[in-house]
């Protein structure tokens, strides 16, 4: 990671991050970021965590995977060990109970849908949470996960954890465009930078690649674009320039937001579902990887 006001990932990391040299396709990486992002934020609402926790979670997450494999860690035990860690950073803690709690039921229920789908067929079919004994051997096996994920956290980020986010940047920026009188451009960028399950751009790595005026350029862009605002944009007069913005960067952020909204076929949310754990990572790469390395 670069050193500055908040780290960022090295042009060597971003070509070759750890997982794709274990084999890993770029495709499937980015997928398992997403996933993993996306239990974060239920887990958050789950818990009514505050979403700046659930927030700096996330952009820890996308961090980790810039140094370290999946094939080391698993999406889920990653992702609690950042929830867990975020909300001690944003002074908000949670049980550790409550946390293990959560993501065991996200898990079975991540289970159940590898299983029968997202919409199962009968009733009989259809999810029902089994609470785990707080005396039996998952209880213990999360509660040692999570205290590993939160600890490798840590020790691969060297304790760079400052995260910078950016909803106060956003409001100074509609300021200077003259933009904070429509609420639906306000609502609608604030949404890109902070509902994950909406707008997605909390399941992308770009709080790892680019810097704050960037990602809130990409927000702006995207939200005037979709309620068809013109900016200006003329050569002489380019409003992203105006923060220190490139354009190749604002809409390479864009793109990783526009990626998430591709139609996937059921095989490829199926793969997903099943590579949660480093054990279904591993699995699939001793089926998978002789193949790929021959094509």
């Amino acid at each position: 990671m670069s050193t500055s006001l908040y780290p960022l990932a090295s042009l060597a990391q971003i070509e070759k991050t750890p997982s794709r040299e274990d084999g890993i396709p770029e495709e499937l990486e980015l997928d398992l970021r997403a996933f993993g992002c996306k239990l974060i934020h239920e887990a958050g609402v789950l818990l009514r965590q505050k979403q700046v926790a659930v927030a700096t979670a996330q952009i820890l997450f996308q961090r980790f995977w810039y140094v370290t494999s999946m094939k080391q860690f698993g999406i889920g035990d990653i992702g609690m060990g950042a929830l867990y860690l975020a909300s001690k950073l944003e002074e908000c803690p949670v049980r550790m109970r409550d946390l293990i709690n959560v993501y065991d039921l996200l898990l079975q229920r991540t289970a159940h849908r590898l299983k029968y789908g997202p919409v199962p067929t009968s009733s009989a079919d259809a999810f029902k949470y089994v609470p785990m004994s707080y005396f039996g051997g998952t209880f213990y096996d999360l509660k040692d996960a999570l205290v590993v994920a939160e600890m490798q956290i840590l020790k691969r980020l060297g304790f760079n954890v400052h995260v910078v986010l950016p909803y106060g940047t956003l409001v100074n920026y509609l300021r200077l465009l003259g933009l904070t009188e429509r609420e639906d451009v306000s609502s609608k960028a604030w949404g890109f930078l902070n509902d994950a399950r909406v707008y997605p751009l909390l399941q992308t790595p770009v709080y790892a690649l680019y810097a704050v005026p960037t990602i809130v350029s990409a927000a702006i862009l995207l939200a005037t674009r979709q309620l068809g605002i013109a900016l200006p944009s003329s050569p002489e007069s380019c409003w992203w320039e105006l923060f220190d913005a490139e354009w190749e960067d604002v809409w390479s952020v864009a793109g990783y937001i526009m990626r998430l909204y591709r139609e996937r076929s059921p095989e490829d949310q199926a793969r997903v579902l099943g590579l949660v754990s480093k054990k279904g990572v591993r699995s699939w790469l001793d089926q998978n990887v002789p193949t790929i390395s021959q094509s």
